[in-house]
């Protein structure tokens, strides 16, 4: 069984050992997760090895209206080609989750094979370059096994209850994660810039001197997970030009984040304001702002006019 690998992963983030066996990320998430409409529920069961955590806060948390377009920009910000009119990326993941019903399904009265161990493998990394099958097991007083194989790395399953529910060996788990770092090394995923970050961006002359104001919604902020924590940077990157088009002078301002799930949840329907000084003379101008969200590479351009007379 043979097939070129390719590792399907989260836009901007590693895919890490804990994203193979995933649970429900906090007490708060899980319970507002209950409450969801069915069509919800089903979108975050189907996703359960893509979705970060800070997505998972961030989706229960929205208002019904704002959860279509949150799994529209889902997909879009895993698309790997946005000029074609397919995903691939989400063409295959839905295609391994068939292929996984297909393969590993065969259990009388087990869970389908994409949600199986086998399940989660084959979809995340694809199929093996190898696979060998014990159904008897490999000695005589065995249990049955496969073994497959990425290149020279043996990952181990065994199925203790003779049920068809093959699971991960503990021992395996070094050889899974040294696979996907291999991977991540060899095909990094680059997401697309397009993303979800929304701003408001203003200049003021102020009697203090030019001062940029930026105003973005938390629930257009994606976080990376770090413990208890939801952290990322925003990094604001200014550009100013005269109005002949002569830059003038650039300014870079990274605005760290930091947040708890119960935080998150406190202020998700509020904004962020920060107000960053600039170093300008008096003059008229032309000032272009990139903010980059780091957790997720989404970005937004904006460019206002200022004529600042201290």
């Amino acid at each position: 069984m043979t097939s070129a690998r390719t590792a399907l992963r989260p836009a901007g983030a590693a895919v890490l050992l804990g994203s193979v066996l995933l649970g429900l990320a906090g007490c708060a998430t899980a319970r507002l997760q209950r409450q969801l409409d069915p069509e919800s529920r089903e979108f975050l069961s189907r996703v359960r090895y893509l979705i970060t955590r800070s997505e998972r806060a961030t989706f229960v948390r929205l208002p019904a209206e704002e959860r279509r377009p949150f799994i529209e920009e889902f997909w879009k910000k895993r698309d790997p080609d946005p000029e074609t009119e397919e995903n691939e990326f989400r063409t295959a993941y839905f295609r391994r989750i068939e292929e996984a019903n297909r393969l590993f399904g065969e259990g009388g009265g087990s869970e389908p094979g994409w949600l199986q161990d086998r399940g989660r493998i084959y979809i995340l990394i694809g199929p093996p370059d190898h696979r060998e099958t014990y159904p008897r097991g490999v000695t005589f007083y065995g249990i049955p096994t496969e073994i497959w194989y990425y290149g020279w790395f043996p990952i181990l399953f065994t199925d203790p209850n003779w049920n068809g529910n093959y699971r991960l060996e503990p021992s395996s788990a070094a050889q899974l994660a040294a696979i996907m770092s291999a991977q991540m090394r060899l095909k990094p995923w680059v997401a697309p810039e397009k993303g979800a970050l929304e701003v408001d961006f203003t200049v003021e002359d102020r009697s203090e001197g030019a001062v940029a104001r930026l105003v973005v919604p938390y629930r257009k902020i994606w976080f990376t997970s770090q413990g208890e924590s939801l952290r990322t940077t925003l990094r604001a990157d200014f550009e100013v030009t005269d109005p002949a088009g002569k830059k003038a002078a650039a300014f870079r301002k990274d605005i760290r984040l930091e947040l708890s799930e119960a935080e998150l949840e406190r202020v998700i329907k509020t904004e962020f304001t920060a107000e960053i000084p600039l170093d300008i003379g008096p003059g008229e101008y032309w000032i272009a702002l990139t903010l980059t969200n780091e957790a997720d590479r989404s970005r937004v351009h904006k460019k206002v006019k200022l004529s600042f007379r201290p």
